[in-house]
């Protein structure tokens, strides 16, 4: 008997109001589950890489980190980074709900919805992920050793989405779920570099990319990297590069132009 408990399906629940829920905490106690609960997010994310749970269900509006924030630390630490979450929350505006999907959560439901509707969509997600099991070896592979690693992540995923209209520096650390003084250390301590001068060298790295694979004209390149002309984008790109943009691009695409021409005299 024991042993079908631990063999059940696991739910993590992360709300700081947990009496909003009480139809669907009601009706999950019911299941042959089992069901944790966490009313700090910080408490939540510990439970989360300390449990494994096989689903999350995640509110958004909470004290101290927001739960996008924590949504985004889960999809960085291998330990949890397969885990469905479920954002089940009153925070129901547009943007809000493209933004949890666009997370890779993999329901957005609103609290305002029926419990036995949320205990379905639940019951889908488990089908689906438990289709294709993880064993707990493969899951650990290569964790990173600690929080300050799986923040790092975060922040150079927000910067690399990013690059056109960066965010400030506190808004990064927030949505690593850190603050500005922190990220700047964890940024010398495990890059040796500031957060300015990894976007810088980010930006100038994928200009290299749109100028060897596309034909984009210089000033569109620079817009989307986040310069705000072509001569600032030029300056930054010869001082790092040791050649123009135009250099950059005859020379990379000369490359492949010949290669071309190699394969079909094959």
């Amino acid at each position: 008997m024991q042993n079908n408990f631990n063999n059940a399906p696991h739910i993590l629940v992360i709300d700081d109001s947990p009496e909003e829920l009480r139809g669907v905490v009601g009706l999950l106690r019911q299941q042959p589950w089992r069901l944790s609960m966490a009313s700090d997010p910080r408490q939540g994310y510990q439970r989360a890489l300390a449990l494994k749970p096989d689903l999350i269900l995640l509110d958004v509006r909470m004290p101290g980190m927001d739960g996008f924030t924590l949504c985004r630390l889960l999809r960085e630490a291998p330990a949890t980074h397969r885990t469905p979450v479920i954002f089940l929350t009153s925070a129901g505006a547009v943007e809000e709900r493209v933004e949890g999907l666009t997370l890779g959560s993999v329901d957005y439901v609103l609290k305002s919805c029926d419990p036995q509707e949320v205990l379905a969509r639940i019951r889908i997600h488990l089908q689906l992920s438990w289709r294709e099991p993880v064993s707990s070896a493969s899951a650990d592979e290569g964790e990173p050793a600690n929080q300050d690693e799986v923040s790092l992540r975060v922040a150079m995923r927000v910067i690399t989405q990013n690059l056109a209209q960066m965010p400030a520096l506190a808004d990064i650390a927030r949505k690593a779920g850190t603050h500005e003084k922190r990220l700047s250390s964890i940024f010398r301590e495990h890059l040796g570099s500031t957060v300015f001068a990894y976007i810088r060298e980010v930006r100038i790295r994928r200009g290299q990319e749109l100028l060897a694979d596309s034909a984009m004209d210089i000033q569109d390149i620079a817009d989307q990297v986040g310069f705000r002309s072509a001569c600032n984008f030029t300056t930054a790109f010869r001082e790092r590069v040791g050649m123009t943009p135009s250099q950059y691009r005859q020379q990379a695409q000369g490359k492949e132009d010949a290669h071309a021409a190699g394969e079909r005299q094959e």
